[in-house]
């Protein structure tokens, strides 16, 4: 493998900035500092431009079934790095009757294959809650494997779990050194209010946030809260929209209770307006496009995010991708909204997202942007300093940010492969120049050159960053 040397870059981690090289060999970063005098086989000058740690995003869905709509899969995760993001922590969902195990052996071997254009890590996501399942919690690390998804919402799925099954998950998970992690959201309160908004005849994409309103949330956050205090362990809390929610997490914390979250990508720059769009193409049914759970918020609970991201009461920004289609799969929800599939694609779009309306706006810095996209997912989910930082000894995944373009996101560029783009027509600022992975160029002005089947698995470690804190 060549050695790559990039100069003149300004480089930012979530600590530091300066203006500085980094010298990269054998796939792994042996060098940063100033004025860098090492042989390499390829230089590049980085005079302007940003040079960061490959994005992490801790959050992203590659197969996800509603009903009978599955989202777009592995074929499309050349998105990811054409948008920064070198690693991402895929959950892979337990199948009925079988191990955690194999499941992910199964993933692997039937989702993935020879696709992947990123590196993964993996969460699992139970769908069994069996006796045998929570005594496999406990020897997951020993396949790499260091947290679990749990769904709090969702009644009448087999992936919702009462209560005493999530503290069951905390109490095993513990003794391992295993991140317990959970969607929040009042199952029942949800399936009540689903019903009386269908009954008062408000039955398009609107209705989806009707009847998950932020209490639902809130209330869920609080509970889970109670059982990692009953348990004495660390929770997570997934993608986190709303104010009250949000504040049940610091207050919590700052009593000594071990919960964490993360929020997402498009509640802290979409509101629930979106979900009463109109098209001539699609009438009403247009806000379908933006049904994700939790649904999308106010105003008041997108400002209410970026203070928290700021003041580190959530720690790290995910996208939550979970690419359906419209034309194929969100509209299964014409006339009745609880069957449209929750989720949207967001992989590519996550970083500069967050870098215009983040780091352009003033809400965080340049080092915050890094730590909550890059440095925290990694340590959250035990693969730092493998990934996350640029720093000797690391993986020499690099992104070169050029902050001074501008471009419109569009489905015509897009390479999610989906049939639509929820952030379409949105301006975003700086694009990624290059990206390596391992030291190996795969894109070039938010182009993939590389080559399909090049990511791999992380390997993940236990006791992760709600461990340590």
């Amino acid at each position: 493998m060549k050695s790559t040397l990039i100069k003149n870059g300004t480089i930012v981690t979530a600590s530091d900035e300066f203006v500085g090289d980094v010298f990269m060999k054998d796939g792994k970063i042996e060098l940063v500092g100033k004025n860098l005098d090492v042989a390499a086989d390829e230089v590049v000058d980085a005079t302007g431009k940003y040079v960061m740690p490959g994005g992490v995003d801790q959050h992203t869905h590659f197969l996800f079934k509603m009903d009978d709509s599955r989202c777009v899969g592995w074929e499309s995760s050349s998105a990811a790095v054409c948008g920064g993001t070198t690693t991402v922590v895929d959950f892979v969902n337990q199948e009925i009757g079988k191990s955690l195990k194999t499941s992910v052996d199964n993933y692997v071997r039937d989702e993935i294959g020879d696709q992947a254009c990123c590196d993964y890590a993996f969460h699992t996501v139970v769908y069994d809650p069996t006796d045998e399942l929570f005594d496999e919690i406990k020897h997951l690390p020993e396949y790499g494997i260091t947290s679990v998804k749990l769904f709090m919402a969702y009644k009448g799925q087999a992936y919702h779990m009462e209560d005493g099954s999530v503290l069951r998950a905390l109490q095993a998970a513990k003794e391992a050194g295993v991140t317990i992690m959970v969607h929040a959201e009042n199952a029942e309160m949800i399936a009540t209010l689903q019903q009386q908004t269908m009954d008062a005849g408000i039955t398009g994409p609107y209705g989806h946030a009707v009847s998950r309103p932020p209490i639902v949330e809130e209330e869920a956050v609080r509970r889970a809260a109670y059982l990692a205090e009953l348990a004495d362990a660390p929770i997570y809390i997934v993608h986190v929209t709303a104010k009250g929610a949000m504040e049940v997490i610091r207050d919590a914390y700052s009593k000594g209770v071990k919960i964490f979250g993360e929020t997402c990508t498009h509640y802290l720059t979409v509101t629930t307006d979106v979900l009463k769009s109109t098209s001539p193409e699609n009438g009403e049914f247009e806000g379908a496009k933006y049904v994700c759970s939790p649904a999308l918020r106010s105003q008041e609970h997108l400002d209410a995010m970026w203070e928290a991201v700021k003041k580190g009461w959530l720690n790290a920004i995910s996208s939550d991708h979970c690419a359906f289609n419209f034309e194929e799969h969100k509209k299964r929800g014409l006339g009745d909204f609880r069957k449209i599939p929750n989720g949207c694609a967001g992989v590519e779009n996550r970083m500069q997202m967050v870098w215009t309306y983040g780091v352009e706006t003033g809400k965080i810095s340049k080092q915050q942007f890094v730590e909550l996209c890059c440095t925290n997912p990694a340590k959250i989910n035990g693969i730092y300093p493998q990934k996350g930082t640029l720093a000797p000894g690391s993986d020499a995944d690099v992104l070169i940010y050029d902050p001074d373009s501008e471009s419109v996101i569009s489905m015509a560029t897009s390479h999610h492969k989906t049939d639509y783009e929820p952030f379409e027509g949105r301006v975003v600022k700086g694009h990624p120049s290059k990206v390596y992975l391992r030291g190996e160029l795969v894109v070039e002005d938010s182009q993939y050159v590389g080559k399909e089947g090049t990511g791999k698995f992380v390997t993940s470690k236990p006791y992760g960053l709600a461990y340590q804190k």
